[in-house]
């Protein structure tokens, strides 16, 4: 190693200790999904991020999605996925596809990722101890918004069944305060149970959301597969408030797959959590450039 190679990681090692120390104690919610969870450098890469943070006294607490893999198993047995307003049209059959990808394939495969790297990961459905409650999440046509119990009839003449697809309805933090204490890292798999004792199907970065609420995180970060959230011009935004978020959402600049995202971290602070953060995902490694560095990887999003 060069004296220059040293040098460089010496600048970097100083600039990460404040924000060890400011985070040390912390629950930092992740919800890890898109290329990082596809290819193989940036799932080790992340595994590493994770066990780091754990070892300098960060509680990570990872909430993982599936989609594409349970895509691939649904086309496996000859059933095609079907999705009305970005949601997937989930039957008992899909069901227990998804049970069994997320719960099964996919969560074990990320504890296994982060037990190679040192730490001592635990999966997580969230039928597990009771984690997630959940209830049944119809469509309005053509509304892109999600009707739930509370919404009054008046407003929702007509309505779409997509099956077992759920929102969180409570979240039970017992388990994961329990694996935290006991130095474990959780891995949850977005599955939740219902009044009916059905399995529900939920959407990852809401869980995540749900999760970080309750837990009082002082973060959440969501990985996605952009630089974040962009402007008209393309260009990244480094930083927005609640105002900032609200304005470009209403003027159109924020649309299609980012919109939930943004929604879900607003949701976020709104509800307690000190800041929501949507990450690159294609960057190695980006989960401590964005906790750790000044400069950081995505676009944070305050109150």
């Amino acid at each position: 190693m060069s004296v220059n190679d040293a040098a460089n990681i010496a600048h970097v090692l100083t600039e990460a200790l404040p924000y060890i120390k400011r985070y040390r104690g912390k629950t930092i919610v992740i919800k890890y999904g898109g290329n990082a969870m596809v290819d193989e450098t940036l799932k080790s890469g992340f595994a590493r991020d994770v066990v780091l943070m754990k070892l300098v006294g960060i509680n990570p607490v990872v909430v993982h999605g599936g989609g594409p893999q349970i895509g691939r198993h649904l086309e496996k047995l000859g059933k095609p996925s079907r999705f009305v307003e970005g949601l997937r049209v989930t039957d008992s059959e899909t069901m227990d596809v998804v049970e069994m990808v997320l719960g099964g394939l996919v969560n074990k495969e990320i504890v296994n990722l982060i037990n190679r790297q040192g730490g001592s990961a635990v999966g997580l459905s969230g039928k597990d101890g009771d984690l997630i409650r959940a209830r049944k999440l119809t469509l309005r046509p053509g509304s892109g918004q999600a009707l739930t119990r509370n919404t009054p009839e008046t407003d929702a003449p007509e309505i779409i069944d997509i099956g077992h697809v759920g929102e969180v309805a409570s979240i039970d933090a017992s388990v994961i305060n329990m694996l935290v204490s006991g130095d474990f890292i959780p891995v949850i798999a977005p599955v939740g149970v219902g009044e009916d004792g059905q399995s529900y199907n939920i959407n990852a970065d809401l869980v995540a959301g749900k999760i970080a609420e309750t837990l009082h995180a002082e973060k959440l970060m969501l990985l996605t597969n952009t630089a974040g959230v962009l402007d008209k011009q393309g260009k990244l935004l480094e930083r927005l408030n609640a105002r900032q978020a609200n304005t470009l959402i209403e003027d159109g600049t924020i649309y299609g797959g980012m919109l939930p995202k943004v929604r879900c971290a607003l949701d976020a602070v709104q509800g307690g959590v000190a800041a929501a953060h949507i990450v690159d995902g294609r960057v190695p490694h980006a989960v401590l450039l964005e906790l750790l560095t000044d400069q950081g990887v995505g676009t944070l999003i305050v109150g």
